[in-house]
Parts: C-alpha cells; structure tokens; sequence
C-alpha cells in the first residue's frame, strides 16, 4: 500500500509516452500481495519490498534477474491532529516518547517488523506489548491514528502524507531510520514480459524522479 498513489503516477506517465500499453495495477496489502502470488495467481508484475520480492524469486513465483529497485522508502511518525506533539528528535526522545504514548501503531508490513525489533532492541517490549495495535493488511496506521484508535502511530510517510485528522511529526531519527527498498518485478505467470521489463526500466528512470520524492520516497 506504501506505493499505492506513486504507482498511479508512474502508470499515468508511462501510458503518456506509450500510448498502446495498458497497465492496471491492484493494490493490497504486502502480506496479502505476497500470498496471492505464491498461491498462483496469474499477474504480470509485482511491487513489493526488496526482501519480499527475492523470496519469491527463490520460490520460483518471480522471475530471476528480474528485479528491478524503484524506490527507498523511510518511516515517519504521527499523532492525532490537535494531540500535544513528544518530542523525536533523538533516539532517546522518540524511545521516551513510546514510553509516554498509551497506544502505538505498527503495521504488518516491513516496518512494523523493524519497529518490533528496535523496541526490543530498547529492552521496552515488555512494558508496551499491551498498548501496540498492528494494522490489518491494507489498513493505513494514519487512519487508526485519525480515528482515535491511535496515539502515536509509525508507517511508511507515503502513506501518511495527505491523511486527515493527523499530524506527521517528521521521519524517524537517523540513527534508528528504516529504510525500506520496493523494487518491481516480472511474474512467473506473466504473458508480456518484455512488457513489463520496459515498464519497469521506465519506472526506474530519471524521469520519475521527481514523482516519487512528490510522494515522500527517493529513487532507488
């Protein structure tokens, strides 16, 4: 879902430049993405995390030597609109700020797993365990953290950014910023693909460059 809007973009700007091709993209969850295709469902491509698109190279679902880097993709942190912002500054800062917070949001997908491990890192799980609320597959954390579910929530900043109801605090401090790489890919099914190898290699270009910072993320 972190590339839900850019691919919209992307799609929009390939269809400009390449007016026969038609690209429909569905957007899900990465965990019910990944299922999907291991299950043998038939697509031409497929948008997920670096990590996530390697095992289902090695499972045989994705093309080898297919892979192509699209995007990297940081962590931001938000409270409810209106809510006293904590401090995050420092690493220190945002482990006090979890602390204080009496729910937290983490989602399923690679950052809530980097989350989980930093907080074990901090020696914390034991004294917030009962306050995280994890996001169903698909299920934006900004949208729980606008409804109040929330008090301080922690996905991918393309998927805050433009949420109502709350406020990004800014990205994770350097020190403990997670960097999650999407990458695109041909799928074994896939009937067209050099297709989709020239769609990704546009993806990839100088020439999307600008849309995905548009959308909080960096070329890969």
């Amino acid at each position: 879902m972190a590339t839900k809007p850019l691919l919209a973009d992307l799609v929009a700007q390939y269809k400009a430049q390449a007016h026969d091709v038609q690209v429909q993209v569905e957007s899900v969850g990465g965990v019910d993405a990944a299922q999907r295709v291991q299950a043998g469902e038939t697509f031409d491509a497929v948008v997920l995390s670096s990590d996530a698109i390697d095992k289902l190279i090695a499972s045989g679902h994705v093309l080898p030597g297919s892979r192509v880097d699209l995007v990297h993709s940081g962590v931001a942190v938000a409270v409810p609109a209106g809510a006293t912002v904590p401090n995050i500054a420092t690493e220190e800062a945002l482990r006090q700020a979890v602390l204080s917070a009496r729910s937290l949001g983490l989602s399923t997908g690679p950052s809530g797993v980097q989350l989980s491990r930093l907080f074990e890192r901090w020696g914390i799980t034991g004294q917030i365990e009962g306050r995280i609320v994890q996001a169903k597959p698909g299920v934006p954390v900004g949208a729980l953290i606008a409804q109040g579910e929330v008090a301080l929530g922690f996905q991918q900043l393309s998927e805050m950014m433009g949420v109502p109801g709350i406020t990004v605090l800014g990205p994770l401090p350097d020190a403990v910023q997670i960097n999650t790489t999407f990458s695109g890919s041909v799928a074994a099914t896939s009937q067209h693909a050099e297709a989709v190898r020239a769609l990704l290699a546009f993806w990839a270009s100088a020439a999307c460059s600008e849309s995905k910072r548009r959308h909080g993320m960096d070329a890969a």
